[in-house]
């Protein structure tokens, strides 16, 4: 018998994580609801930076161009030390990553919103229910029933699956008793945004200033911001730094009065934390829910995208009966490594800034110094691990690695191939398949000539015949075409069977 359900996939959470996971599963035919306790988005400031990869998430909804057109880039990051000189210096931030777009990109968190909420109200498979919020949870043999109050009082909604993606405080995670690791890693820091209005008198890359008298960040921002973050000293109160006075003598050295209008000031705790388990049945959380980073690399709201692109193509999987419910088991073993590797850099680099000590301070100078002579300093990059546990052909040349997309001729591969599996092949392979979410290609299609140097090279790089890509732009494996459609068809044996021939 069949049970009718409200939804798919209920979401907790409206956030930035919530409705790129709401709207990726709508995209693929499945019903969401989701809900938020909150009136609407938050008005003021708070993420300052995406990455490539997760343009390339915004491409797949649909909304990357609107996106990008709210971003500021900066060439470089800097690490300068009490006296300007440069410890360490990241020149990434205006070249195109893997993911086919600049590599960091310095946002307005609600321009971003928006861009998304306007996207929602074009799907027909997705709602949004603003002052709705979670009081309850009960899973049954089949899904699960979700209590929530709103302006009508206390109703019941019931969904196949559902999502905490409801914050560093989540009520998901709390009704599952679920504990954090604490990663020992908490800095309370005053941070204070602005609206620019003389861009000549503010900085124009970003700067970590390691000075041990009062570390501090400021950072580009989208939507014409800048933001400065003071780190807060022993003693100090949050009701003391939060003081005008006291914010426009720590503005003072930068020469700012007049070229600025302060939008925001607010005390934050800088955590880092890992939920224990991001399972429970047919409850899961995302985002801040289950993890929190310092905001020293720019991946705190970037890991929770990455997330929702992980569970969406895996739920909608489910929910169309290709895949058994299982497959959630890899959910937290691809993305809880990914997360940690995050946090460590984030973690790595605010150590690096957060020396109060003088002494201290003068060794880390020193040391950055030499390593800067030899060479020896990391480039920027945020290095995350490949999947090693989880939905890919283990052992498998490439696996677990991130697929890059290229940019040819003002075209990028995804606008071309979709969002599917895809099977990249040097040669044609015809595959006869009732399932439309395996797209085949190869290097002698007409619609891929211009990436033909980029797919052939990657593929002679992995000496392989051909490539099998997940949704999320993960490798699944390489190796022979035949080989690869059949080790698809054993991980969705529900499939409509794709064969090569």
């Amino acid at each position: 018998m069949t049970k009718s359900f409200d939804c798919d996939v209920l979401i907790c959470g409206g956030g930035p994580t919530g409705v790129t996971l709401g709207l990726s599963l709508a995209q693929r035919g499945v019903s969401v609801i989701i809900v938020e306790k909150e009136a609407g988005i938050y008005p003021l400031p708070r993420a300052a930076h995406l990455d490539h990869e997760i343009m390339r998430i915004f491409q797949g909804l649909g909304v990357a161009e609107q996106v990008v057109a709210t971003c500021r880039h900066s060439s470089r990051y800097d690490f300068l030390n009490a006296s300007g000189k440069v410890l360490l210096r990241f020149e990434v931030g205006d070249k195109l990553g893997d993911g086919g777009w600049p590599r960091a990109n310095h946002i307005h968190q609600p321009a971003i919103e928006e861009i998304l909420h306007q996207r929602l109200a074009e799907l027909p498979n997705v709602e949004l229910r603003h002052l709705c919020e979670l009081t309850d949870l009960v899973e049954t043999s089949d899904g699960v029933q979700a209590t929530c109050v709103d302006k009508d009082g206390s109703k019941t909604i019931t969904a196949r699956y559902v999502v905490g993606a409801d914050g560093a405080r989540s009520p998901t995670r709390e009704r599952l008793n679920i504990e954090f690791e604490d990663l020992d890693f908490d800095e309370p820091w005053l941070v204070i945004d602005a609206i620019v209005h003389d861009y000549d008198r503010l900085p124009k890359v970003n700067l970590q200033i390691c000075d041990p008298k009062r570390p501090t960040t400021c950072v580009l921002m989208g939507e014409g911001r800048h933001r400065w973050e003071f780190m807060m000293l022993p003693g100090e109160t949050a009701e003391e730094v939060l003081d005008d006075g006291f914010v426009a003598k720590l503005l003072e050295p930068w020469d700012v009065e007049g070229a600025v209008t302060l939008e925001r000031k607010a005390v934050y705790r800088f955590n880092a934390r890992v939920a224990k388990k991001w399972r429970d049945g047919r409850i899961l959380l995302a985002g801040d829910a289950a993890h929190q980073t310092p905001p020293f690399a720019g991946q705190g709201m970037a890991a929770g995208l990455r997330d929702a692109d992980n569970l969406a193509w895996k739920l909608a999987s489910i929910i169309h009966g290709n895949a058994d419910g299982d497959i959630l088991d890899s959910y937290q073993p691809e993305r809880e490594p990914h997360v940690r590797a995050t946090i460590d850099m984030a973690i790595l680099m605010g150590k690096t800034v957060c020396i109060t000590n003088k002494w201290s301070a003068f060794v880390r100078d020193v040391t950055l110094k030499i390593g800067r002579m030899l060479g020896k300093l990391p480039d920027g990059n945020v290095e995350f691990p490949p999947i090693s546990a989880g939905l890919i052909s283990h052992g498998s040349r490439a696996a677990g690695t991130y697929f890059p997309q290229p940019v040819a001729d003002g075209k990028r591969l995804d606008d071309l191939l979709g969002r599917s599996w895809w099977l990249i092949s040097r040669e044609g392979v015809a595959v006869q398949s009732g399932d439309a979410h395996l797209k085949t290609a190869s290097l002698t299609d007409p619609v891929l000539s211009s990436h033909w140097p980029a797919l052939s090279r990657w593929l002679d790089d992995n000496a392989a015949e051909a490539v099998l890509v997940r949704p999320d732009h993960y490798v699944f494996g390489t190796g022979e075409p035949n080989q690869l459609v059949d080790e698809f068809r054993r991980m969705f044996p529900n499939n409509s069977a794709a064969t090569a021939s």
